[in-house]
C-alpha cells in the first residue's frame, strides 16, 4: 500500500488549463512503485493502464492510493485511485508488477 500527493502548479498544465495526463499517469505510477516494492524486493513495472475520468485543476492537490489486489510467484496486480483532496475522482490506473531479483534495501547494486 502506498498513498502520495501532488499538487498541480502552472508548469503542469496543458493548453487547456488543466493536468497534463502524464503528470497525472506519473504520480499514479510512483504510487504503484513504492507499493510494488514495499517487500523489499527488486520489483518493475510488466504492464499498466489508466482511465482519466475527470480533469485536475492548478491549484488542486492530487493524492494517488496504491492498493494490492493480487501477488502470486513473480507477479502482482496494483490499483492506484487518484484523487483531489476533496475526493472527486481523477484518474483510475492498474498496474502490473514483475518481480527481477534482488533487495531495495541493503541489495546488490545495480540489480
Amino acid at each position: 500500500h502506498a498513498t502520495l500527493s501532488m499538487p498541480v502548479r502552472s508548469d503542469m498544465v496543458n493548453g487547456h488549463h488543466i493536468c497534463h495526463g502524464g503528470m497525472i499517469f506519473t504520480l499514479a505510477d510512483t504510487a504503484f512503485a513504492y507499493a510494488c516494492n514495499s517487500y523489499n524486493q527488486t520489483t518493475v513495472a510488466s504492464a499498466c493502464h489508466v482511465d482519466f475520468i475527470a480533469p485536475a485543476k492548478e491549484g488542486e492537490v492530487l493524492q494517488a492510493e496504491a492498493s494490492e489486489r493480487s501477488a502470486s510467484g513473480r507477479t502482482g496486480v496494483y490499483d492506484v485511485t487518484v484523487r483531489t483532496t476533496e475526493g472527486k475522482l481523477i484518474a483510475l490506473f492498474r498496474g502490473k508488477s514483475h518481480r527481477i531479483g534482488g533487495e531495495v534495501i541493503g541489495g546488490p547494486q545495480g540489480a
